[in-house]
C-alpha cells in the first residue's frame, strides 16, 4: 500500500523542499517545536517511584540487532525490562530475497511480515527461549486513535514487547517516506498492513501526528533508558553508484531512515520533557544513548571475537531459513540476512557498536568535605548527585540546560569549582524548521556551591548542517590555570577553545594536522604540565602536545582510547587486549577505557571486560565488578590511597564501587 499526500503529490513535496534550500519562500511550519526551559530546579521523578526500563526506537527491523547490540542484549540479561520501537514497515520491495534461489514476486505485506516473525525468534532467544515460542499479538491504540501492532513475550520477570507502527519506507514514487516527512509541512503517509498482523486498516501520519505517537509510547512506558540512532550522521562524500551500493543517503554516512527516526525521537524526547516542565510535573528521569549506523563500515572494527559472535548470533534467527517450520506463511526471517551473511557482509555492520556521543560516564568531583559529587544528563538535563555517606547517593538535583546531548565534558579549575560543557539541541524542529547544535558552559559560582547561569560557547562550525556533526566536549584545566577545551568538528578533525585564568574565552580554532578523527577524545597532563590530546584515526591514534600534533606514527585502534600522564591506551580493531606504553596491559574486554594516575596509586585504568562486567585494573591487580551486567557509564575517581568508580545504572540512579 503506498502512501497518500494530503495538499500536493510527493513529487511537488519534494519540489518544495529543494526550492526551500535554494532560497524560495515556504510556508510557516504549523506548530513550533517545544522549548526546553533551560532554568534549573525543576522536580524530578525520584529514584523510589521508578523501575528500569529500555525503550528503544529503530527505523527498520534489524537496526537494534546491527547497531543497538551488545548494549541491548546486556540490559536483557540484568533482567531490564525492553521495549523496541520499530517506525516502517520494513517493506522495502517487497522481495524476501533468498540466495542461489530465482526472485520471487514482489509483496511487501509478505516481506514485513517475514521481518517481523525473525525479530520474534531472535528475541525469544534473547530470553533464553526456543526460537518458534509463540507471543502474544494485540492491537495497541495510539494518540488520536491510530493503531499499532505490539506483540509481547515473557520469561519468569523478563519481559519484551515489540511495537511496529509500520509507515511506508517509500512513497508511490519512490521517495524515502520518512525523511520526507521530517521536511515536508505537509505530507501525509499511510500506513502499510504486514500481512497477518491484527492490524487490519490503515492509518495515515503527518509530521506532528508520529511526534505525539512516540511522545504517547513514552508517556505509556515510561523508560528509564532509551536508544536511538544517530540524528546527526558524519558527513561523508562518495559517488552516486559507491553511495547505492553502500545504502547510504546522499553526502552522509548512514540511512535517510536511521537519520529522520532519529530525529522524530529526539523531537519526540524533547516535547516529552517540555510539557512535563510546563505542566509544572516531574521531569521524566532517562539517560540515553544514541547508536550509529552506517558509520561502523567506515571506520575500523571495534568488537573482539567473543562479543563478535554475540552479537552474529541474534542476527541469524532474524534472517532464519526458508525451510524452517515457524508458523508464519509470509516467511521466518529476512533471507538475505540469514546464515553466515552478517560476517561475510562487506559493509560490516555487524562488527562494530559506536556510541555517536561518547563519554567516561558521569563528571566526578570532591566536596571541600571529601564527599563526592557526580554530574550527569537526565532527562535531557544537567543534574547534581551528591554522597550523602560513602557509597550512598541522594537525589538528583536539576541544573537544567537541556536539551542536552548524553555525554558531559568537565574541568575543574585550580580553586575546586566545577565547569561542565555540554552539547545542547537549540533546535530540532523539523518540517522546515532549525535544526542546531550549540556547545554550552556550567560554570560554578563557588567550591561545591551553587551554578551560575548557562553560557552559549557557539560552534566551530558556521552553518547548521556542519554544526550538527560535532562531537563529545572534553576539557582539562593546565597548571597555569588555563582550560582548554577540544571537540570533534564536521571536517573530522580537532577543534579547540581556551578559557584564559581571568574567565575570558579565546575563538575557536583548528588544531593542525589534516587526518580524520573519530570521536571520544582522550585528555591528560604529564608531569611537565604539558596537555596531550589523543584520538583514533583512520590509520593510526594521532597525538598533540599543547596544540601541536606530533610526528610519530602510533598504532592503529579500533575503539575510543585513555591517557594517563600523556600515555595513551587502547586496543587493536577487533582485538580485546588493551595496550599501553608497557605493552598488555591487562584488562582485556571492550569499548572504551579511562585512565588515571596518582602518586599513591600509580595508574589505574577502567574498562568492562567481554561479558559486560565492570573491571579495574590498579596495583598490578585486576578487580571485576559482579554486581550487575547491564551496560553502564562508569566514571573513575581517584582519591588520596584509593580508587573509586561511579556508575549509573538502568534505573538512573548512580552507584559507587571501592574495590
Amino acid at each position: 500500500m503506498t502512501s497518500t499526500p494530503r495538499r500536493r503529490t510527493v513529487l511537488a513535496a519534494a519540489l518544495a523542499v529543494t526550492s526551500a534550500v535554494a532560497g524560495c519562500s515556504v510556508p510557516e511550519p504549523r506548530r513550533t517545536a517545544p522549548t526546553v526551559d533551560p532554568a534549573p530546579g525543576k522536580p524530578i521523578t525520584s529514584a523510589h517511584t521508578r523501575r528500569a526500563l529500555l525503550l528503544q526506537f529503530a527505523a527498520h527491523p534489524d537496526d537494534d540487532l546491527y547497531f543497538m547490540n551488545p548494549d541491548t542484549q546486556r540490559h536483557l540479561d540484568a533482567g531490564v525490562p525492553l521495549v523496541s520501537v520499530y517506525v516502517t514497515a520494513g517493506e522495502h520491495t517487497g522481495r524476501n530475497v533468498i540466495k542461489g534461489m530465482p526472485d520471487t514476486p514482489p509483496d511487501r505485506g509478505a516481506y514485513s511480515s517475514a521481518r517481523h516473525q525473525g525479530l520474534r525468534q531472535s528475541y525469544a532467544q534473547a530470553l533464553g527461549l526456543p526460537m518458534f515460542t509463540p507471543w502474544r499479538r494485540e492491537v495497541l491504540t495510539l494518540p488520536g486513535g491510530r493503531r499499532a501492532e505490539v506483540d509481547t513475550l515473557t520469561h519468569g520477570e523478563r519481559r519484551i514487547e515489540l511495537v511496529f507502527l509500520n509507515l511506508p519506507m517509500h512513497t508511490s514514487r519512490r521517495y524515502m517516506a520518512v525523511p520526507a516527512l521530517w521536511h515536508d509541512r505537509a505530507l501525509e503517509l499511510r500506513t502499510h498492513l504486514s500481512t497477518g498482523s491484527p492490524v487490519t486498516r490503515s492509518d495515515t501520519y503527518d509530521y506532528d501526528q508520529l511526534v505525539d505517537a512516540l511522545v504517547g509510547l513514552l508517556r505509556r512506558y515510561r523508560p528509564t533508558v532509551v536508544h536511538t540512532l544517530d540524528p546527526d550522521p558524519d558527513i561523508q562524500h562518495s559517488d552516486e553508484a559507491t553511495r547505492g551500493r553502500d545504502s547510504e543517503q546522499p553526502g552522509y554516512s548512514d540511512h535517510g531512515d536511521h537519520t529522520a527516526v532519529a530525529s522524530f525521537t529526539w523531537a519526540a524526547l524533547s516535547r516529552w520533557v517540555a510539557d512535563a516542565v510546563r505542566e509544572g510535573g516531574p521531569i521524566p528521569a532517562f539517560t540515553t544513548t544514541a547508536f550509529r549506523g552506517y558509520y561502523n563500515r567506515h571506520w575500523p572494527k571495534n568488537l573482539p571475537p567473543r562479543v563478535l559472535q554475540e552479537k552474529a548470533a541474534r542476527l541469524v534467527p532474524y534472517g532464519g531459513d526458508p525451510s524452517w517450520e515457524c508458523g508464519n506463511p509470509s516467511g521466518c526471517g529476512d533471507y538475505g540476512v540469514g546464515g553466515d551473511r552478517p560476517l561475510t557482509n562487506r559493509k560490516g555492520w555487524v562488527r562494530s557498536t559506536h556510541h555517536r556521543w561518547p563519554g567516561p560516564g558521569p563528571a566526578l568531583a570532591e566536596e571541600p568535605d571529601g564527599r563526592l559529587t557526580a554530574y550527569g544528563v537526565l532527562g535531557l538535563r544537567a543534574v547534581r548527585w551528591r554522597e550523602t555517606a560513602p557509597g550512598v547517593w541522594g537525589e538528583p538535583a536539576d541544573l537544567g540546560g537541556g536539551p542536552l546531548a548524553p555525554a558531559l565534558g568537565s574541568a575543574v579549575l585550580g580553586d575546586g569549582r566545577v565547569l561542565l560543557f555540554a552539547v545542547r539541541f537549540a533546535a530540532i524542529d523539523g518540517h522546515g524548521g532549525r535544526n542546531r547544535r550549540e556547545l554550552v558552559l556550567l560554570e560554578q559560582r563557588s567550591p561545591g556551591g551553587p551554578f551560575l547561569a548557562w553560557r552559549g560557547l557557539g560552534n566551530p562550525e558556521r552553518t547548521d548542517d556542519r554544526g550538527r556533526r560535532i562531537g563529545a566536549p572534553v576539557a582539562v584545566t593546565a597548571p597555569d590555570g588555563r582550560v582548554h577545551l577540544f571537540v570533534r568538528n564536521a571536517d573530522k578533525t580537532v577543534s579547540t577553545r581556551i578559557r584564559a585564568a581571568d574567565g575570558s574565552w579565546g575563538p575557536w580554532r583548528t588544531l593542525p594536522g589534516d587526518a580524520e578523527v573519530q570521536d571520544g577524545f582522550a585528555v591528560s597532563l604529564d608531569a611537565a604540565g604539558r596537555v596531550h590530546l589523543h584520538a583514533a584515526g583512520r590509520e593510526s591514534v594521532r597525538h598533540w602536545v599543547d596544540g601541536v600534533e606530533r610526528p610519530e606514527r602510533l598504532p592503529l585502534t579500533g575503539s575510543t582510547v585513555a591517557s594517563a600522564g600523556g600515555e595513551l591506551y587502547y586496543r587493536r580493531p577487533a582485538s580485546g587486549a588493551l595496550l599501553g606504553p608497557a605493552g598488555d596491559a591487562g584488562l582485556d574486554g571492550y569499548g572504551g577505557v579511562a585512565a588515571a594516575r596518582s602518586a599513591a596509586l600509580g595508574t589505574v585504568l577502567l574498562g568492562t571486560d567481554d561479558k559486560g562486567r565492570v573491571v579495574l585494573r590498579a596495583g598490578g591487580r585486576l578487580r571485576t565488578r559482579t554486581a550487575g551486567t547491564a551496560p553502564v557509564a562508569a566514571a573513575l575517581h581517584l582519591g588520596k590511597d584509593r580508587a573509586t568508580v561511579v556508575g549509573l545504572g538502568a534505573d538512573g540512579h548512580p552507584w559507587s564501587w571501592r574495590p
